[in-house]
This record gives structure tokens, sequence and C-alpha cells, in this order.
């Protein structure tokens, strides 16, 4: 009985081994495992890559991944409020490329801009009522002045800017989101030129006046969506700070619009969860099309209308806490910023 037992191990042993040198190793060593989880509604679904932006805590530490953008390289340029490196740039595969900055304790709003070939940011940091103008590698060029010391802003009024969005002519059009409500608007020179909006419920006010964006899809009809977060909407402005209309969302706490060809994106912070309050760790991601119309919300209820009207979003799976931004690449992919998220490095949604 030994030496059948024996023989039937070894008899198996063989047989395993074979097996294992006849399967394709090449496949299970050269491509990288995919999430399961698909998120998003119609032609807008993704593959969720939550640990696509994970970095060394020990050595480039984030607090909270407020916003990114892609320059003409490909390369994803984001700020955190950490100021050990305030801003990180990844590779598309995720890897990291280089960090710099420690002075922005509260780096917030990062906008790029081609400024006649050559690429430059606009930071906002809301803690110290700053907007600098940069370099990519972070030289600073230019800093725009307190709405205060132009006599801008009365001495009770605060100033946060969240921020930036700058038109065709360079014009710096900024967010005063969590301070005084108002977006002000500045000569690409930094010289003031005027301010609209302020707090208030009316159409041409804003209650967290977040973000502010260059709509210039309709090249004869350029205007602002500037964010009202509070009023779960987007607020069109012309470029002179006029008021035009309001692209309500029910239920999304919008940040900035992010456009990506016709389509407008966005990071939803909360949505309205239990008895319709805003409600923590209840953030989505935005998509509408090129009538203003949602098409999908990945991590979020699919978007319904009834009678032309759209009905409430919420967040439909516990994958993201609060979204605070969205950054597009050349392949429709989506990498998510997210705050008060435990540190959480970007995510990336992955086109399908």
């Amino acid at each position: 009985m030994r030496n059948g037992d024996t023989s039937r191990r070894e008899f198996i042993k063989k047989g395993i081994t074979t097996v294992a040198l006849s399967l394709p190793v090449f496949n299970i060593i050269s491509r990288p495992a995919l999430e399961e989880e698909i998120i998003g509604h119609g032609k807008f679904r993704y593959r969720v890559h939550k640990n696509w932006g994970n970095l060394d805590p020990a050595k480039t530490p984030v607090k909270n991944c407020h916003e990114m953008v892609m320059d003409k390289k490909g390369r994803l340029i984001m700020v955190t409020d950490e100021t050990k490196n305030n801003i990180i740039i990844y590779d598309r595969s995720g890897k990291l490329i280089t960090t710099w900055g420690n002075e922005f304790p509260g780096g917030h709003g990062l906008t790029l801009f081609d400024e006649g070939g050559e690429e430059v940011l606009f930071i906002c940091d809301p803690n110290i009522g700053r907007v600098v103008k940069t370099t990519v590698d972070g030289k600073t060029i230019m800093e725009l002045p307190h709405p205060k010391t132009i006599n801008v802003y009365e001495s009770n009024q605060n100033y946060a800017p969240t921020e930036t969005a700058i038109a065709p002519n360079g014009d710096i059009y900024v967010a005063d989101g969590y301070g005084s409500q108002f977006i002000l608007q500045f000569s690409p020179k930094g010289e003031f030129i005027r301010k609209f909006g302020g707090p208030g419920s009316e159409d041409a006010n804003f209650s967290t006046a977040h973000g502010v964006c260059i709509d210039a899809r309709d090249k004869n009809n350029i205007t602002l969506l500037c964010t009202s977060r509070g009023h779960n909407s987007f607020k069109r402005f012309s470029l002179d700070g006029k008021y035009m209309a309001t692209l309500f969302l029910p239920g999304a706490f919008v940040c900035r619009a992010v456009i990506d060809e016709e389509n407008i994106y966005a990071g939803v912070c909360w949505s309205r969860l239990r008895y319709l309050e805003q409600t923590n760790n209840s953030g989505f991601v935005t998509i509408l099309d090129g009538k203003n119309r949602v098409i999908s919300n990945p991590g979020g209820t699919a978007p319904l209308y009834k009678k032309g009207e759209l009905q409430l979003m919420v967040q439909d799976k516990p994958i993201f806490n609060h979204c605070h931004d969205v950054c597009i690449d050349m392949d429709k992919n989506i990498y998510v910023c997210q705050w008060n998220a435990s540190k959480t490095y970007p995510i990336k949604l992955e086109r399908i």
C-alpha cells in the first residue's frame, strides 16, 4: 500500500508540474490585474482603479487631493495641502515623476493655461488668501493682489480664493468660494477689472462659489460656468459678469466644471442622502453632454429626467468619499481627487 501511495503521489506531482508548465505564464506576469467594479451609465462607464495613484506616504504624503490638470506632455499635475510637496506630478501609469512646493498650507485650486505656447499654473490657497501664477516646475511669475489692498473688499469681507479660470485673452477670473462669494476679474497683468455675484439666493448670487470655468464649446459665445455648490448648480455668466442661466443639478454639491470636448465633468463632493440633507462620504462624479443634460453619474444613481426636469441624484455605491475634482486624459479616462478621504491618493476610472 505504501509503494502504491508513493506511486500515485509521484504521478499527481508530475501531472501538476506538466499542467503548470503548459500555462501561458506571460499573461499572468505581464498583465496587471484589473479591478472588477464597473460604474457609470450609458456610453460613459468605467472600471475603478483605486490604487492607481498610491505613493509612499512617508516620502510623498498628501492631506487632501484637491485638484488635478494634465499638461501637453501628458503629465498629471496635482495640488495638495500637504506642504512637504504641494505639487505632485504623475505619469499616466501612476508613477511619480517629481514634486515641488511647500508654501501653500491650503493648496486648493489648480488651473493650467497655455500662454503663447508655454504652459503656466495658477494656484489658489484659501487658507492664506493667495492666487499665484507659476511655471509648471514651480517658479513664481506673478501674484494677484489681495482685494483688500486695492480697496475692492471692505475690512469685514473675507477673501478665501478657491479657483481660477483664464479667458482666451488672458483675463483671470477668481472664485472667492470660501470667502465673500464673488467672482473677481483681473487683466493678464493682474489689474482688477470687476467683481460680480456675492452671497444670496437670487439667480446672480452664489452659495459657495467654489469653481469657475471657461466654456468655449461655442466659439462664438464664450461664457463662464460658475459653481454655486450650496445651490447644487452651475450658473452661467457672460465674460463681463452678466448672469445668463442656471444649470440645476439636484442633489449634487458640485465642485468645478471641467470641460473636455463637448462634455462637462465634475466631482460631486456631497449628495443628499438621509432626510435629503448634505451627507458626508456621499460623493460621486457627474457627466453632462453637449446639450447640458446629465448622461452618467459614476458612483451615483442613473440620471433620470421627467417632463424635461432632472430628478434628484445621489450616491449609489460607496466608492468615493468627497469627490473634489476630476481630470480627463486623451483616452477619456477620469482621475478623481478627493477631499476629506483619509489622505487617499487619486483614483483612476478607466473608460470601457
